[in-house]
């Protein structure tokens, strides 16, 4: 329950929930979206029968169809995003209501244009994944805000949206398992695009959720016209509060000429904290995208073509994601105890309390990301199960643990930027999913065992953020060890 406890609260952390949950993060049901756009044919024509028989049964080539399916799912993840510094930079300047509007009509155009493709005009989803993944990503900047009304719970609600955002995958595999065909899902989330429309004006602010909340502050139908004005006094407010609570990464006493540039956006920007939490996040997010890219590739290798077997990994990979929205929390509940446990030791800075609270969460994901990259180099097909489901934990643990950790390691009013940034140059990085997918078709053969293990020992790199993360609490307060 929110601290102010004002009644409205409630009903739009549960918005926001169920909109990340059943919306947003179609990208991610990326291995069963596949699954069923090859039962409708597209791109079959690219398959090509090979010249040896087994029995009576022909074997089928489907390298230059994955390959055009990996292109589509590499350029939409890369959107996915890049797109997150210019629609942060919106959110910023331009706040919610705009933001959310430019969110539904690409979400709404998307939707439509994948609902009446078929077969013979496949290559529109080279359009319709990206405006889709855009619309999605910029629909959960814009409800992360939430979590501002929560006080001492502000890291759990941001990793549980993140968790939903992962959780949506499931929702298009409900529908499919009902017999609902990919037409009528994707028009059904067309017309909701209406409701969206009506909560955005509604019962959201105007503007953004300002943190720390000011005394009586209301939004949607309970705001009057005084809105704006009040608007101004949180953003003012919050002003003062980022300069008491942050500080620069780099920890030099400014002088007075140079206080502004100390606190603008580019000294964060360009300062070790974010060049290594972009390391961190580029790394175990490039595994995810090679997982989920090349998972219908891989259970068909693994399973010797057959579909029926596919099939039955595929809805368990499906299943598995919506476990996300119940994994991500665990990562806030585990920040925000230690958060309260050093402030209550009234000898440390708020930006030492935050810095602090985030570094078992670092950690572990890059334990959980470990696990999962080992599980998945071993090409045993039960194993899979094992692989399906520490992933689902380690990328609950990613996008919360990183929303999280730029909400408290940076100041709030250049939380749109940062956002964007750190996920636009990691967008850069996951470029790299297309070329080794076609390196594992191609000179390896389908057996990606050693590129495996090289991504594995690049994925101990991640454990350097964590422990540099520590030693700048300890160089700013000295606080007890973390357990």
């Amino acid at each position: 329950i929110p601290e102010e406890g004002h009644p409205m609260f409630p009903l739009l952390s549960l918005w926001g929930l169920l909109e990340c949950l059943g919306f947003v993060g179609v990208l991610v049901a990326w291995a069963s979206l596949v699954f069923v756009i090859k039962t409708e044919h597209y791109f079959e024509e690219l398959c090509e029968p090979n010249a040896w028989l087994t029995g009576n049964t022909t074997l089928t080539n489907f390298k230059a169809q994955d390959e055009k399916f990996s292109l589509i799912f590499t350029l939409a993840s890369f959107m996915n995003n890049f797109m997150t510094f210019p629609t942060g930079y919106i959110f910023d300047h331009f706040k919610n209501t705009v933001a959310r509007l430019i969110a539904i009509f690409l979400y709404t155009t998307a939707t439509l244009t994948i609902a009446f493709t078929s077969a013979e005009s496949a290559l529109l989803l080279f359009l319709a994944m990206p405006m889709l993944t855009v619309g999605g990503i910029l629909f959960l900047i814009t409800n992360l805000q939430v979590g501002n009304l929560f006080g001492k719970h502000r890291s759990t609600i941001i990793t549980l949206y993140n968790g939903a955002f992962d959780s949506s995958s499931a929702v298009f595999l409900l529908l499919y398992e009902q017999g609902v065909s990919l037409r009528a899902s994707f028009l059904f989330f067309s017309v909701f695009s209406v409701w969206h429309v009506g909560c955005t004006f509604l019962l959201l602010p105007r503007g953004h959720i300002p943190y720390p909340l000011p005394p009586n502050y209301c939004y949607g139908l309970c705001s009057g016209r005084d809105s704006r004005e009040e608007e101004q006094k949180t953003v003012e407010s919050k002003e003062l509060e980022g300069q008491s609570e942050f500080v620069s990464p780099k920890e030099e006493i400014p002088d007075p000429g140079q206080q502004k540039e100390l606190h603008s956006f580019w000294s964060y920007a360009f300062s070790r904290r974010f060049a290594w939490h972009l390391m961190w996040l580029s790394m175990i997010q490039l595994w995810h995208y090679i997982s989920i890219g090349t998972l219908n590739s891989l259970l068909t290798t693994l399973a010797k073509g057959t579909r029926y077997v596919v099939g039955i990994y595929t809805n368990v990979f499906a299943i598995t994601q919506f476990f996300g929205v119940l994994c991500a929390p665990w990562n806030g509940l585990l920040m925000d105890p230690l958060k309260q446990r050093y402030q209550k030791k009234g000898s440390f800075s708020a930006s030492a309390v935050a810095l602090c609270s985030t570094v078992p969460s670092l950690a572990l994901t890059s334990l959980l990301c470990l696990g999962f990259a080992l599980c998945a180099s071993v090409p045993v097909l039960p194993l899979q199960y094992v692989t399906f489901i520490l992933q689902v934990i380690s990328r609950s643990f990613l996008y919360g643990g990183n929303a999280a950790f730029l909400t408290l390691a940076f100041p709030p009013e250049h939380f749109g930027k940062i956002f964007g940034l750190v996920m636009v140059l990691s967008a850069i990085v996951s470029l790299l999913h297309f070329p080794i997918f076609t390196f594992i078709k191609g000179p390896l053969q389908n057996d990606p065992f050693y590129l495996n293990v090289m991504l594995v020992l690049v994925t101990l790199l991640t454990f350097i953020h964590p422990f540099l993360v520590y030693g700048e609490c300890q160089r700013k307060e000295g606080p007890p060890a973390i357990a």
